[in-house]
């Protein structure tokens, strides 16, 4: 009866083992599809497939594995990678990313490697790797990267080993220091002209090792086939040469594209499309808009003169008006004496009478026939009450 009742104990304890982890797999999918070794966390198993990152990880995991997946690092993948700031390695190998964004790690303070390998990435962002001041090995090999500037890893203080062999990369620009101890340039189509002078440089100068050296070759142009990119020979006196004549071909060019478009665009103005098809030619403007302008300013000025002689009637009296001035009481008197004198030298007509002289004075003498504001002359009455 014992050993009975001792193999029923032990089949009750494997039975609640069984149902304890069913209930915690059930409970932690995560834990299922990924190994928690410590603080080791890896997911990269083959059929996992999985599209995003998991988001019930410890916090305080330290080396995240998620290789072999089909993670395309969005941004919802960018927001839970956040919460892991104490990751110290992160590998994103072989998966969909295509695009490094701007900050895209950019919370991972302590990340000291980061291989974001086998991927398809063309594009990298000059703020991608904003934020990793301690990060020391880069691998962004086996992509499809055409251009790299140098100004991506300026953020990158504390690099030493990066690796882009593999990718599409014709040429290298070197406009930060690098402190690199070792890079790894191989299977990418260099094109040894002048535009890899500075990296030559770099390579000569620096004390960083190129990794497969020997099969860090050239690929253009055919005369440099095959030959090392660090020993190739590209004289920094012709490079100067031809970056000089370069410059004078593209502000040539430039010039003559840009003559090219002003005259387009004239020729473009001139000709007008009427609705019945035809195209009628328009005089170029150059300065003919300053006359065009005077000729407007005076028709304009003329008109408003006009207007304002028709209706301001008193402005316009005033002005026919104004060489009349006003008699003093003296004036009157010399006006009377050489009126007399006037008035002798008229012939006498017979048969009229004696107010003929007074309608002879009113036609000759006749001045306006409203009152202007002026002094009346009184000598007529005088002298017609003489004459009476």
């Amino acid at each position: 009866m014992l050993p009975l009742r001792s193999n029923r104990k032990g089949l009750n304890m494997k039975l609640s083992w069984l149902v304890i982890c069913a209930g915690t797999l059930f409970l932690n999918p995560v834990t299922a599809d990924c190994n928690i070794t410590s603080q080791t966390v890896p997911c990269e198993e083959p059929g996992k497939n999985l599209s995003n990152i998991p988001t019930n990880l410890f916090q305080n995991v330290t080396k995240l594995s998620l290789k072999n997946n089909k993670i395309s690092l969005k941004d919802s993948d960018k927001e839970i990678l956040q919460s892991f700031i104490n990751l110290t390695e992160l590998y994103l190998n072989e998966n969909m990313i295509a695009v490094l964004y701007n900050n895209s790690f950019c919370s991972l303070t302590k990340l000291l490697i980061l291989d974001i390998s086998n991927n398809h990435i063309s594009t990298v962002h000059k703020a991608a790797f904003a934020g990793l001041n301690q990060l020391s090995v880069l691998n962004l090999s086996y992509n499809t990267i055409t251009h790299l500037d140098s100004d991506v890893f300026t953020s990158l203080k504390s690099l030493t080993v990066l690796n882009l062999q593999y990718n599409l990369l014709k040429s290298f620009h070197i406009k930060s220091p690098l402190k690199l101890i070792k890079i790894v340039l191989a299977g990418n189509p260099w094109n040894c002209s002048c535009d890899l002078l500075d990296l030559q440089i770099w390579l000569s100068v620096s004390n960083v090792t190129m990794e497969n050296e020997d099969s860090t070759t050239c690929t253009f142009p055919n005369t440099k086939k095959k030959f090392s990119i660090k020993t190739t020979a590209n004289q920094p006196a012709d490079c100067k040469i031809e970056k000089a004549s370069l410059e004078n071909t593209v502000t040539s060019i430039s010039a003559t594209d840009l003559k090219s478009s002003a005259l387009l665009t004239a020729l473009t103005r001139n000709n007008v499309t009427g609705n019945n098809g035809t195209h009628t030619e328009l005089p170029l403007l150059g300065k003919s808009w300053t006359f065009l302008a005077g000729v407007l300013g005076f028709v304009l000025s003329t008109t408003l003169l006009i207007f304002t002689a028709i209706k301001c009637p008193t402005w316009y009296r005033y002005l026919i008006s104004y060489s009349h001035h006003r008699l003093e009481e003296n004036d009157s008197e010399m006006f009377e004496q050489e009126f007399s004198a006037d008035m002798s030298c008229f012939p006498a007509v017979s048969g009229t009478n004696n107010e003929d002289p007074i309608v002879t004075f009113e036609k000759i003498h006749a001045f306006v026939p409203e009152e202007d504001g002026f002094i009346e002359d009184k000598y007529i009455d005088s002298y017609v009450t003489e004459e009476s």
